[in-house]
């Protein structure tokens, strides 16, 4: 099917991003219903479940969104491809890959509580990727909204470089629309479901309040041109016309480090104030840098802009298992085109794949479209081997983007089928939602033969159990959740490892000496050569490494990995004919064994970044119960609303079952987030405990 056409400097690519509940869902679907995609606004919680982008039956159920889901609509001649994030921090990889394929985003917050913990997080990310944003600050009409503080909370924990561009008119319940500080005029409807905004003049009792709002917006927006500024101070504010503010604005939130910021109900008709400041303010792929990769078969950085006449790149940033056409691999092409019918390079495998169908999503519906054109993002059918982070290209003219990293999942569970039917089907299931999801991975314990489950914490473990059940029909036994420890040393040792063997024959001998040493935190392993002369030749050496490597990715004192941690080869001897390579690599992992042993070794843990909100009443019982869960107090704040921020770093071990715990002792008026912090030393008591118990 042919779509109607857009020029690039048309489209817009955005994001929205936000806290856990701050109303990302609720604002999708208005911007859908005011572009006339949607006939009426669905809701998030409630038995007709109607929001659009929430689609799953997990997310209907618990009111929150789990997977990224992509829509597209029209405004004012330009053409939006939308993706709704999840807000929950378990979930945040979705956030990850979205960020890094999209040109811009719009960040919601929640007017009863301005800035809240997983805000930062998504802000964090979106900095990462240099995403520029515009600010909405949702539910100012709901008791305790307040545009102003919200705003101040923005500047405080965000960036003071975020200046109103509208300004609510009432307060509360009263709010009924907004004032424009570029025209000056007030935009007002009488129910925030009304078909369209009315344009009048601005209330009296907001005029200064407006003008001074006006005069601060003119002189950071005059900042991103020097004749601009020259004109500004020679004639004034009045000299700025309308086109010339609207351009050095633009301009300015395209650096990346300035942003706008405006209020209302994300259900009402005020979201096209919003859709207003997309299509005015953020980047199209033509304000993009153009895209640089590598060449896979010389390695060297090779150029791609945002055109159709370039050769054909993109990159796979979601996979979807799709009941009704199979695997789904969502792509955001950079330069070129992909048409359906052809052949591309997937050139992180090197293989050549079929593009079979493409499809247009609406969440969870599907619109055969013919052609994915640079700017652009669809979802191809047909795809065998293309996983997240995958770059899809030209077979002429290859290319290699740069991928999406994902965090190392911190919490696991042994899972088991319940019946010997059971047994296959959980394999496929375990290996489609692995494909799915990048942060989701499954091996199997060699030790006890159990399949083992890692995830981004209990909630995305337990969606996951849940999906198993219901979309492949495996019903499982779950272990305790177990937590992803780690092994490194704090000391330095020199040991010898020697393997020989004589038994009749061809005997075996490989003799090393190696250094220990802590390594920089987050270097991992790292491997060093100081072999003087042929002491052990050359062709040796690959297997004393690999011997190393594979002990310590097993662990030596509790059998988890081994990080951190340098190895220097730097004496050793060997046999004419009896050396080879095998008894290299089993010297090496002797070396590994007796060396961190005698070096100091310790155990490491996760631990998480925990943020509680709790009415002032529970503070008390909240922070004596996470010093009782070995946690350390950073900070206190007070909140809107008289409601107070704590925040603490606690052993993920001591985390499981917390949200109920939480919810029972503030009669479920407190809320908690918490992400991976950093590994830190167990203390040698716990340590000891769970060496012994993994001894046994």
């Amino acid at each position: 099917m042919a779509e109607k056409k857009y020029d690039l400097d048309k489209y817009r690519n955005i994001g929205i991003i936000a806290h856990i509940d701050a109303g990302k869902t609720t604002t999708t679907e208005g911007i859908l219903y005011r572009t006339g995609i949607n006939h009426k606004i669905g809701t998030v919680r409630g038995d007709d479940g109607g929001a659009t982008t929430d689609w799953m039956d997990q997310e209907r159920e618990r009111g929150i969104t789990i997977t990224s889901a992509a829509v597209t609509c029209f405004w004012k001649g330009h053409k939006i491809n939308i993706i709704d994030t999840p807000g929950h921090i378990d979930f945040t990889a979705e956030v990850e890959r979205s960020l890094r394929v999209l040109d811009g985003a719009v960040t919601v917050f929640d007017g009863k509580m301005g800035v809240e913990a997983q805000t930062e997080t998504v802000w964090r990310q979106a900095n990462k990727y240099g995403v520029p944003r515009i600010c909405f600050i949702n539910k100012i009409n709901q008791t305790g909204g307040d545009f102003y503080k919200s705003l101040e909370s923005i500047h405080n924990r965000l960036s003071r470089y975020a200046l109103a561009i509208h300004l609510p008119i009432g307060f509360e319940k009263d709010v009924n629309g907004v004032v424009d500080l570029i025209d000056m005029k007030a935009y007002t409807y009488k129910d925030f479901s009304d078909h369209e905004l009315q344009v009048g003049e601005i209330p009296a009792d907001m005029l200064e309040k407006a003008k001074n709002a006006r005069a601060l917006l003119v002189e950071a927006a005059v900042e991103a041109d020097d004749e601009l500024m020259e004109k500004f101070f020679e004639s004034g504010e009045e000299s700025i016309t309308i086109d010339e503010l609207k351009a050095a604005l633009r301009k300015r939130v395209l650096g990346g480090d300035f942003y706008l910021v405006t209020g209302g109900d994300g259900r009402g008709v005020i979201v096209e104030k919003v859709l207003d400041l997309v299509a005015d303010y953020l980047p199209s792929p033509l304000d993009v840098d153009a895209i640089w990769g590598t060449d896979p078969k010389t390695g060297k950085e090779i150029e791609r802009k945002p055109a159709l006449d370039e050769p054909a790149a993109g990159l796979a940033f979601k996979i979807a298992a799709d009941p009704f056409v199979g695997k789904l691999v969502f792509v955001r092409v950079y330069s070129g085109k992909i048409t359906s019918g052809s052949y591309i390079m997937n050139s992180m495998t090197g293989n050549k794949e079929r593009v079979g169908r493409i499809v247009r999503m609406h969440a969870d519906k599907r619109e055969d479209i013919d052609v994915i054109e640079a700017g652009d993002i669809a979802a191809i059918v047909g795809l065998k081997d293309t996983t997240t982070g995958a770059t899809l290209c030209d077979l002429q003219h290859q290319i290699v983007l740069e991928s999406i990293e994902f965090p190392d999942p911190p919490v696991s569970i042994a899972v088991e089928p319940k019946t010997k039917a059971d047994q296959e089907k959980m394999g496929i299931a375990l290996q489609r939602l692995a494909e799915e999801d990048p942060t989701f991975r499954v091996h199997t314990d060699e030790e006890t033969g159990q399949t083992i489950m890692s995830g981004m914490g209990e909630l995305h473990l337990d969606i996951l159990i849940d999906r198993m059940k219901r979309e492949f029909k495996v019903e499982a036994n779950i272990g305790e959740p177990q937590v992803a420890f780690r092994e490194t040393i704090r000391g330095t040792s020199e040991v010898q490892g020697k393997h020989a063997k004589q038994s009749g024959g061809r005997g075996q001998y490989g003799d090393v000496w190696v250094r220990f040493e802590p390594n920089e935190p987050g270097k991992g392993f790292e491997f060093f050569d100081e072999i003087k002369g042929g002491v052990v030749p050359q062709e040796y050496r690959p297997a004393v490494q690999k011997g190393i490597k594979e002990t310590l990715e097993g662990g030596v004192i509790a059998g988890y990995p081994v990080v951190d941690i340098k190895a220097t080869l730097y004496d050793g001897s060997y046999h004419d004919v009896d050396s080879s390579e095998l008894a290299f690599s089993l010297a090496g992992s002797l070396a590994a064994r007796a060396g961190i042993k005698q070096a100091n070794p310790v155990l490491l843990e996760p631990v998480m970044k925990v943020e509680v909100t709790t009415p002032e009443e529970f503070m008390g019982d909240v922070i004596g119960d996470l010093n009782s869960r070995r946690g350390r107090i950073e900070s206190m704040e007070d909140l809107q609303g008289g409601a107070k921020l704590i925040r603490a770093f606690v052993p993920l071990a001591s985390m499981f079952g917390y949200t109920n715990d939480l919810r029972s002792m503030s009669q479920g008026r407190a809320a908690s987030t918490m992400e991976i912090g950093q590994y830190e030393e167990v203390p040698p008591n716990i340590a000891q405990e769970i060496i012994e118990k993994r001894s046994k």
